[in-house]
């Protein structure tokens, strides 16, 4: 679904071009001409008197050609249903994997879009990019790219419908196949969004994000993160290595319910983990261990997010097999213990190594 349109395509500016083409055309402009004949397949081997013939409608076909689409109609539309997205969208309710999530987990979330940029909010984490409809597809289509956030360098593929104020995306969460219906199965990988419109306004600042800029050929690269969270493989590491599911989290003295939980995943990769709810990730951060210590000391350091570069400090310990965490907020000091008291600014999570079943002994 490759277009290339403007960043806030508005049509008005479109005709406009189309009657400044057929303007330049008629006074015999050579880059008028040129562009008639790349565009527009019947006026390749026309005369120049008959190109001074061609009307409004030849010119709208022809930038519409030029911009990626097979005739004004189809352009005229897709743009037109991009102005329709615009505005600031609240979460109805999200279901990811046959699972719904609890709307206090949606409270504060919200998707502002403004052309084809979107910024999309939530308590753990912001994210940035732009999207690509294809309203000729039934269902409609969207492909989603993330520029900035956890998700950066990851696209979405979609199907979407919009009904006045009512907005419904069905996503595949694993950048493979786009779904075919508007139903998040379990062991899909889909997520199904019902949106509400807060506001039509055109939203303020939501540019899509700035993509990281490429190193050119022989200029010495850029230390991406800091030499002490280098990989050092040890024991407690490779124990973490793999995905786990949440049997336990509690957030400032605040427990999410049981059912919140099953939707958790925390995935390890080397040093560098994620924490996904939801489908979003809302922890991306490199990780140092401390063995000798007791407790186990664990340090962060954020890779995405409102605290991108920031580092938290916190402890873990075993479990039988599962893993628990206690992580102070960023600038706190290492807690001394597991416990997670309201106003204490702490996470704690434990986690079970999604292979695996049984009863739990929580810390």
């Amino acid at each position: 679904m490759s277009k290339a349109l403007p960043p806030r395509p508005d049509l008005d500016h479109l005709r406009r071009q189309a009657k400044e083409l057929l303007a330049a055309l008629h006074d015999g402009d050579k880059v008028a001409i040129a562009t008639i004949k790349q565009h527009l397949p019947a006026a390749k081997s026309m005369s120049a008197a008959a190109l001074r013939r061609l009307r409004l409608a030849d010119a709208q076909s022809a930038i519409a050609r030029k911009t990626g689409f097979a005739a004004w109609p189809p352009l005229a539309r897709h743009v037109e249903q991009l102005r329709a997205l615009e505005g600031t969208w609240e979460f109805n309710a999200l279901e990811v994997d046959g699972r719904p999530m609890a709307p206090a987990m949606l409270a504060g979330s919200r998707i502002l879009i403004d052309g084809d940029r979107f910024r999309s909010e939530t308590p753990g984490a912001t994210y940035e990019g732009v999207f690509n409809i294809d309203v000729e597809a039934n269902p409609h289509g969207i492909d989603i790219e993330f520029v900035e956030g956890p998700e950066a360098g990851n696209t979405n593929f979609g199907i979407f419908r919009l009904k006045g104020d009512e907005l419904v995306i069905c996503l595949d969460m694993n950048g493979k196949g786009r779904p075919s219906v508007f139903r998040a199965a379990p062991a899909s990988g889909h997520a199904l969004e019902i949106l509400c419109r807060a506001s039509a306004s055109r939203p303020q600042a939501v540019t899509g994000g700035k993509r990281a800029r490429s190193t050119p050929p022989g200029a010495p690269a850029a230390a991406a993160n800091p030499p002490e969270f280098d990989y050092v493989p040890s024991r407690t590491l490779e124990r973490l290595q793999g995905e786990w599911t949440a049997v336990r989290i509690v957030q400032d003295g605040q427990a999410l319910p049981p059912a919140m939980c099953a939707m958790g995943r925390r995935i390890a990769t080397k040093n560098e983990i994620k924490v996904i709810f939801g489908g979003r990730t809302m922890i991306q951060a490199l990780v140092r261990i401390h063995e000798g210590a007791q407790p186990i000391a664990v340090d962060y350091c954020n890779l995405a997010g409102p605290i991108k570069g920031l580092l938290q400090e916190g402890i873990m310990q075993w479990i039988g097999e599962e893993a628990c965490f206690c992580m102070a907020p960023s600038g706190q000091p290492r807690p001394a213990d597991f416990s997670c008291p309201a106003g204490s600014g702490r996470t704690l999570s434990q986690w079970r190594r999604q292979s695996e079943g049984g009863g739990s002994q929580l810390c």
